[in-house]
């Protein structure tokens, strides 16, 4: 394989999982720290939830009957504290809803054709996380498409059909028959796996390795 060809990390994620964000912080450190390498970071679906209606639950409703009120509060704290180590100053007490995070998957997916995949997870994370939006607004995440450089009256557009829900919920279906049951999960160079939002050491480990071993590969290989 040529050196040329950047190393592929392939992220499954759901937008409503605060480690996914931390993972993101954590691959950006790690990437940060390999500047002589050429990678390519592609997101991909996932649903921690979903059973979620297509409006969304209660986030306390919701909270309460998968955790419970105490074992929820103690939950989030250590998240809260891991975001902030990250730099993300976690606003839990401002997410009134638990979205069906489906409609935000396509907007994903359909960002990938003009390259804007990064810049829109990240509106999503931001969105969700520090400003308590309702991802299941489609005028929330047409206000998202449109600050990331998409076509933003397309994805209106979109938003009103179902086009790419199968292959949306196609692809969430590979990624649990591939064996992924939790995320955010780093799929390095197709070879490697990271469970997990791993400290950025160990995903910088992770892609020097990937990129050694590719390398030293035969040329006919």
């Amino acid at each position: 394989m040529s050196a040329e060809t950047p190393i592929s990390i392939d992220i499954v994620s759901d937008v409503m999982c605060p480690w996914c964000f931390i993972g993101k912080r954590r691959l950006e450190t790690a990437l940060a720290q390999l500047s002589d390498l050429k990678v390519a970071v592609r997101w991909h679906p996932y649903q921690l939830d979903p059973t979620l209606p297509k409006e969304g639950k209660d986030r306390q409703t919701y909270l309460t009957e998968k955790f419970g009120a105490e074992r929820a509060v103690s939950f989030y704290e250590s998240i809260r504290q891991a975001g902030s180590a990250e730099g993300i100053d976690f606003a839990f007490d401002k997410i009134e809803l638990s979205p069906n995070t489906l409609d935000s998957h396509r907007l994903i997916l359909w960002s990938r054709a003009d390259d804007l995949q990064d810049e829109v997870v990240e509106r999503l994370f931001q969105a969700y996380f520090i400003d308590g939006e309702d991802l299941t607004k489609p005028e929330t995440l047409v206000k998202i498409a449109d600050d990331a450089g998409m076509e933003s009256d397309l994805v209106e557009q979109l938003l009103e059909t179902d086009s790419d829900l199968d292959k949306t919920q196609k692809q969430i279906d590979q990624a649990r028959e591939m064996g992924v049951t939790g995320v955010p999960c780093f799929i390095i160079d197709g070879r490697f796996a990271v469970a997990g939002a791993e400290k950025a050491e160990t995903l910088a480990a992770a892609i020097r390795h990937a990129d050694e071993t590719r390398t030293n590969e035969p040329e006919d290989a």
